[in-house]
């Protein structure tokens, strides 16, 4: 890796000099400072544990996925209005590649994203070795469901899904041969091809057409955060739709409106499930997310993460993965 991306010279620089390093970095920036080869080290934290990765098909996927939300900067802001501009203020390419790195070092070897992020992977990727693998989205629409594959897939995508929103307008709609046409086109190419979704109608009628999705990646969170608005008030589809003033109804505050029926539903299902929005975007503790999610059967959790969150991050979720005694559904990857 270039000077320019050196861990150790991060640390120094940004975090240190800010006066709030935590416990683990001081850990990191004093092995550095011994000589450590933490190249070496990769995927460990201090105990030399790695993280735990999980297969589909013939992919290796390491159980906590970077969520691309983030450095997109089309993060859920709920009603603050200069969230996704101070986004992108901070992840500039220089920070986004500075992220991905640390990322790859502590284990997280996938980054899930909007098609339109490989560029900046790429970039990342020439620039440093990295080797993060890509789960992009595409937005399969009627008149074109081959829309975005054919330039993903060449631009180096290591696997594609269909967008979660427009699965869930489509099958909405009743249109879920469009759906069906587009995973088909992405075989083609000799990759593996995901559903995406927020509402579980979708998985639901994927499964009962018999149309075969090579995994899912599908919302999972708790509903026991401030924002949440009262499950009665709770309608199908809601996530992609209308949002209101009143906050007894959507406002762009809960991501999975039926966590227990997700739940329920998702232990008779077979293909891996990559779950998202785990913390909520933001409202729920870490530690508390991943462990709904894991003990409650998802496979993997993807998770929108600034640099200064991923060395805790890592911890907990191999933490709570080293913790779980009973999921309710067996692992499917």
């Amino acid at each position: 890796m270039s000077e320019k991306f050196n861990r150790r010279n991060f640390i120094k620089g940004s975090v240190a000099a800010a006066g709030f390093i935590s416990l683990e970095e001081k850990i990191l920036l004093a092995a550095m400072e011994k000589g450590i080869d933490v190249k070496k080290e990769k995927g460990r934290d201090k105990c030399g544990q790695k993280m735990p990765t999980g297969k589909i098909g013939s992919l290796t996927i390491s159980r906590l996925i970077l969520g691309g939300n983030l450095i997109g900067g089309w993060a859920h802001s709920r009603d603050l209005i200069y969230v996704s501009e101070l986004f992108k203020a901070y992840n500039t390419d220089e920070k986004i590649f500075e992220t991905l790195a640390l990322a790859e070092e502590r284990g997280i070897n996938t980054i899930i994203i909007d098609c339109t992020q490989i560029d900046v992977i790429n970039k990342y990727k020439k620039a440093t070795g990295g080797k993060i693998q890509t789960i992009a989205s595409v937005k399969p629409l009627e008149e074109n469901p081959k829309a975005d594959i054919d330039k993903t897939v060449d631009k180096g995508a290591t696997t594609i899904y269909l967008q979660g929103a427009v699965c869930d307008f489509t099958v909405q709609k009743g249109r879920i041969d469009v759906l069906a046409k587009a995973l088909e086109h992405i075989r083609k190419h000799k990759i593996l091809a995901g559903v995406g979704a927020h509402s579980l109608f979708v998985p639901m009628e994927f499964e009962e057409a018999g149309i075969k999705a090579d995994y899912y990646v599908k919302t999972l969170h708790h509903d026991k955060y401030w924002s949440a608005h009262p499950k009665e008030n709770r309608r199908p589809f809601s996530v992609d739709g209308q949002r209101y003033d009143d906050h007894n109804e959507f406002h762009d505050n809960i991501y999975c409106l039926n966590p227990e029926e997700t739940v329920e539903y998702m232990k008779k299902v077979k293909a891996p499930w990559i779950a998202f929005k785990t913390l909520a975007a933001g409202a729920i503790e870490p530690r508390s997310g991943f462990k709904y999610a894991f003990e409650k059967g998802a496979d993997f959790i993807a998770v929108g993460m600034f640099d200064f969150q991923i060395a805790e991050d890592t911890l907990i979720a191999k933490d709570v993965l080293a913790g779980i005694k009973d999921r309710g559904r067996p692992w499917r990857a």
